[in-house]
Formats: structure tokens, sequence, C-alpha cells
């Protein structure tokens, strides 16, 4: 009687596509770099290569904002209940977030990544952030019309720090303000943390609309205070 041999399954799971992330904080690696694995797992026995999921993060990113930004008005005049698009943008901006987590793992464990790739994600990012920003800034106005013309500006402009700190930070150049990663200082890294202050911004527009105005300063202080901090720390290394 022939006995029965057991084959290994090749193929990666979820926990394979996980391992690979390259993390975003403590929320980002709690949720969007999970689901990430899950959308990567299955690009993978789709057969498909990581721009494409690049690109569903593009689309439904840059789908989400705009619908907020059409909405706007008619949630500030009541004509829309907010609650329903503060939803959709909580659903939309986490998906498409954990889609952009997952382009990088199919690539890194299917072994796809390439340049071209790299610059196509780094591309689809600053878009997908730029249509973020101003369907904040649009329901700000929108809630708040005397709203400053120059805060908006501010925002949006200190907004892209953490993409462009990213960036810079990649290879071997690699360099961190705080290297602990006890709990206390993983909960004030929320704060730049993407997944979660999509998270945070999706629920001011569900919740209370009214206090975008407020978020826009809180970021506008956070990310410009922290460009200051990156200006300082590489200025000091760059003396040594």
């Amino acid at each position: 009687m022939q006995s029965a041999t057991t084959v290994a399954d090749p193929r990666p799971t979820v926990a394979d596509f996980h391992r690979v992330n390259r993390g975003g904080g403590l929320f980002s690696e709690s949720l969007s770099q999970w689901l990430g694995a899950v959308f990567a797992l299955v690009a993978q026995r789709l057969g498909l290569r990581p721009t494409a999921l690049t690109i569903a993060n593009l689309v439904l990113g840059l789908a989400t904002s705009v619908a907020v930004v059409a909405l706007a008005d008619r949630v500030a005049a009541g004509d829309v209940p907010a609650w329903v698009v503060g939803l959709a943008a909580l659903v939309g901006w986490q998906v498409a977030y954990s889609l952009d987590c997952a382009d990088g793992q199919l690539a890194r464990v299917t072994g796809q990544g390439s340049a071209a790739g790299a610059r196509v994600d780094v591309l689809c990012d600053v878009a997908a952030q730029i249509a973020l920003v101003a369907a904040l800034a649009a329901t700000a106005v929108a809630q708040r019309p005397e709203t400053p013309t120059w805060l908006v500006a501010v925002f949006a402009g200190t907004w892209m720090v953490n993409l462009v700190t990213s960036v810079m930070q990649a290879g071997p150049n690699a360099a961190s303000m705080v290297t602990s990663t006890s709990l206390p200082v993983r909960l004030v890294k929320l704060v730049r943390d993407y997944g979660a202050v999509i998270f945070v911004a999706a629920l001011v527009l569900m919740l209370a609309p009214a206090l975008t105005f407020w978020v826009i300063i809180a970021f506008t202080i956070v990310n410009g205070g922290f460009l200051l901090a990156s200006i300082a720390f590489s200025a000091r290394a760059s003396l040594r």
C-alpha cells in the first residue's frame, strides 16, 4: 500500500505578506497593513502586478475625495446627511490606503519590485493626498466661509511634509529623530500615522463636520512643527 506524501503549499499567506510591510505607525501596522496583506494575497492569486494595486488606490482615493468636495456645500446646508459622506470617506480612504500598503507587500514577496513601480507609487500617493487635502479644505470652507485663504494654503503645503520626509529617509540614509519604539512614543507618533490621520479626519466629517476648521489648524501646527524639527535635526547632523 502506497503511503500518502504531504506536500507543503508553496504559495504565500497573508502573514507572509504582512511580514514584509514597511510599518507606517501603530494604527497602520494594526489595521491598514493587515488589510493590505489580504489585498496583496488576492492580487497574487489573480496574477495582478503591484502597479494594478497602486492605480486602484489612486482611483478609489481620488473618487472618495472628489465626492467629499462635491457634497461639501450640500452637507453644510443640511441637504445631505454628514454621516453618509463621512462614512463613505472613512471606508473609501481606508481601503485606498490599504491598497497602497498592499502594492509594496506584493512587490517584495513576489519579487516584482522595480524603480518605475516605486516612482508610480510615490506619484499616486502625491495625487491622492492632494485630493484628500482638497476635500478637508472644501469642507472647512463650506462649514465656515470665513476660513482664511492663507490658512488653507499653509495647511496644504505642510500636509506634504510627512510624504516628503518619508521619501527622503528611504534607503541607506534613513534616520529617525526619535528611535524609541515604546508604546507611549508610538502613541504620540499617531499624529503622523497616515492611517490614523485619515481615520480621524473621516470621523470628524461624519460626526462633526463643523470641526474640520480646527482639524486643519491642528494638522498645520503638527506638520509645520515636524518640518521645523526635521530641519533642525538634519542641520545638526550635517554640522557634526
